[in-house]
C-alpha cells in the first residue's frame, strides 16, 4: 500500500516576496510534494497554514501515514489544539518530516521539549553536507557528501535533545558546523529533522534533496499504529497475569467515575 504522505507548507513568504514566489510559483509544499511523487511507494497530498484547522482535521490526519512539516515566519500562527492533534498522531505512530526553519516549530518543539535553537545567517554560502551514518536507509544512494552551491547558515549549539541518530552534518562556507539530518522516535512515531530548505533558494528543486526526502517518507512510515499508548487504563488484580491477591491500603476502591 502506498505511504499516504501530507505536505504542509506555511506559504507565507510566497505570498509576499517576489524572490521566493519566482522560486516556487505554485508555492514550496506543492514543490516538495513534486519532489516526494516521483517515488511510486508515495501517493502526496498538500496543505497550508490558511486551510480550515491548517488542513490538518481529525479525519485528514487519520488519513497521513507520514506528514512534512515546512514552517518559518508564521509559527505562531498553529494553533495549540492543533499541535497537539498533530502530536498525538505521532505517539500513535504516524511518521514526521520536520524540515529547514520548522526546527522552531510549534509541533517540533512540543515533541522535543526543548528550545530548538541554534545560530544562522542568511548569505548564500555552499553547504557541503556529509553522511555521518552510511548504510542509514535515509542515505540509501547517496555520495559520501553532497552540496547545495547557497543556503542559509546553521550553525552549532542545536539545543536540541540528543537524538537516535545523525544521518548528516553539514559544513558552511563560513566555518561552521551543524547537524543537519537528525531521528528522533516518540511513541511509535518516527521523525526526522532536515535542515536545507531557506525560502530564498532553489533548494527543493535539488534531485539530491529530493532523493533525501524520498528516503526520510520511507523510513519514517509505520505500518502499525497504536493508539493504546495515549490510553492509561487501570489494570484490576483479577486480570493480572499471575495469580495475586490484594493486600495493603489503597487510594482508589473501585471504578468510581473519575478515577483511573
Amino acid at each position: 500500500m502506498p505511504i499516504r504522505t501530507l505536505v504542509w507548507g506555511e506559504n507565507v513568504h510566497e505570498q509576499k516576496n517576489k524572490i521566493v514566489a519566482d522560486n516556487y510559483p505554485e508555492g514550496m509544499h506543492n514543490q516538495i510534494a513534486r519532489l516526494l511523487a516521483s517515488d511510486s511507494n508515495i501517493v502526496t497530498k498538500t496543505t497550508t497554514l490558511q486551510e480550515p484547522e491548517h488542513g490538518c482535521s481529525v479525519a485528514a490526519l487519520a488519513e497521513t501515514d507520514v506528514l512534512v512539516w515546512w514552517g518559518h515566519a508564521a509559527h505562531g500562527e498553529v494553533a495549540d489544539e492543533i499541535v497537539e492533534r498533530i502530536a498525538q498522531r505521532v505517539w500513535e505512530g504516524m511518521g514526521l518530516i520536520v524540515l529547514h526553519s520548522a526546527h522552531f516549530s510549534k509541533i517540533f518543539k512540543r515533541l522535543m521539549g526543548a528550545p530548538c535553537a541554534l545560530h544562522w545567517r542568511e548569505a548564500g554560502e555552499r553547504e557541503r553536507l556529509w553522511v555521518t551514518t552510511p548504510g542509514h536507509p535515509i542515505a540509501k544512494g547517496l555520495p559520501a557528501y553532497f552540496e547545495l552551491e547557497m543556503e542559509e547558515m546553521y550553525g552549532e549549539p542545536f539545543s536540541v535533545p540528543e537524538p537516535l541518530e545523525t544521518v548528516f552534518v553539514s559544513w558552511f562556507q563560513g566555518g561552521e558546523v551543524f547537524r543537519s539530518g537528525l531521528t528522533y522516535r516518540r511513541g511509535a512515531g518516527n521523525i526526522f529533522y532536515f535542515r536545507p530548505g531557506h525560502e530564498t533558494y532553489p533548494t527543493y528543486h535539488d534531485d539530491t534533496v529530493g532523493l533525501v526526502l524520498r528516503n526520510a517518507v520511507n523510513w519514517a512510515y509505520n505500518a502499525s499504529q497504536h493508539p493504546e499508548l495515549l490510553d492509561a487504563p487501570n489494570r484490576p488484580v483479577e486480570d493480572a497475569l499471575e495469580k495475586i491477591e490484594e493486600r495493603g491500603p489503597k487510594l482508589h476502591h473501585g471504578r468510581e467515575e473519575g478515577f483511573r
